[in-house]
């Protein structure tokens, strides 16, 4: 079969091979999948790059969330078991963690439902306790995660504010349903907290959803409302900042981690329950992943890296089975003018 494969740490365009290797065999527990699709995560850039918390043994297949066939034809969700990920036509995968794809999204769509929604869903509803009427704040709205956490918070009743890079992104936002779009290009981290309290009358916003770090971070401590949660999902700017934990007394506020693969160990029947809820707001309608390209097989590489230099709008999701390329050819230097500026803003 076809598989990328990262054999030295580095940039994806640079680091990721598509060879010819063997079909993975399945451990004890797991079951083989075809992949019907797989989609492109930030956690995927940064094990590339050897920069994330796991890291498998070299050679390795990137790809951690995929929608596949089983061999009896059903259609599930599942996470690869690493190192054989799911930018490749077969993965293996634990039997006990297949979620079954819901009817009414299409193998991409299906595949963009997983880590970036139950991400939004745990981060606004178990750990910030998001109320109906209340104000959301979403850095990076127009990325993946983000634009998963503007639906959900949409669907929770709640006055959700987007905050984006560039015009596209504040288009895509709007079509979101963002209720107030702010451009981080056009204003400074005190610009964005003024609009902020300028929209909510002066109270700020109740809940935060952070997966940027750096200045959006800082802009968020600036606005948020007394009693308020900041939820910090990652930091795909690259920076991770340092509260100031003064501030967040004198102004009463709560910081929240949230690490989402935790729950697999501890709490696996929350994973289930949540994606049976989405499951349910799919088929109203009420959640549809964002995928703005479906690439083929041999355009992975390429995708990966635009989503670490932050140049992607929604989801990019490889469907091998799909042939020729929709994704140009770039030089390195091209796919890379905002690498500092981190992945999904």
């Amino acid at each position: 079969m076809q598989a990328w494969r990262v054999h030295t740490p580095g940039e994806p365009l640079e680091a990721m091979r598509l060879e010819e290797v063997p079909e993975p065999v399945p451990g004890e527990g797991e079951v083989r999948l075809r992949v019907l699709a797989a989609n492109v995560n930030f956690p995927d850039a940064l094990l590339v790059r050897g920069q994330y918390q796991i890291r498998p043994p070299l050679p390795f297949t990137p790809g951690v969330e995929i929608c596949g066939e089983t061999e009896d034809g059903r259609r599930v969700i599942a996470n690869p078991s690493l190192p054989h990920g799911g930018f490749a036509e077969y993965v293996t995968a634990p039997a006990r963690a297949l979620l079954p794809a819901p009817d009414g999204l299409d193998d991409a769509e299906a595949a963009a439902l997983h880590i970036g929604y139950q991400t939004g869903w745990f981060g606004l509803h178990r750990r910030a306790r998001l109320q109906r009427g209340e104000t959301l704040l979403v850095h990076a709205a127009a990325g993946g995660v983000g634009s998963a956490a503007v639906q959900l918070g949409k669907a929770a009743g709640a006055t959700v504010i987007g905050v984006v890079g560039g015009k596209d992104k504040a288009r895509t936002a709007e079509e979101l349903g963002c209720d107030l779009v702010i451009d981080r290009t056009a204003e400074d981290t005190g610009g964005i907290a003024a609009r902020v309290k300028e929209f909510t009358a002066g109270r700020g916003a109740d809940v935060v959803y952070d997966p940027v770090g750096g200045d959006a971070y800082t802009a968020s401590a600036k606005c948020v409302a007394f009693e308020g949660r900041i939820v910090v999902v990652g930091f795909a700017s690259g920076t991770v900042p340092t509260p100031a934990l003064n501030h967040a007394l004198v102004k009463n506020y709560t910081i929240l981690g949230l690490h989402w693969g935790l729950y697999a160990a501890k709490d696996p029947a929350a994973i289930l329950a949540c994606h049976t809820e989405l499951t349910r707001l799919a088929a109203e309608g009420t959640v549809k992943p964002l995928v703005s390209e479906r690439l083929p097989l041999a355009a992975a590489a390429d995708a990966v890296q635009r989503l670490a230099d932050g140049t992607t709008t929604g989801r990019l999701v490889v469907v091998p089975a799909q042939t020729g390329t929709q994704a140009q050819s770039r030089t390195r230097a091209q796919s890379r003018p905002q690498a500092q500026d981190g992945a999904a803003r």
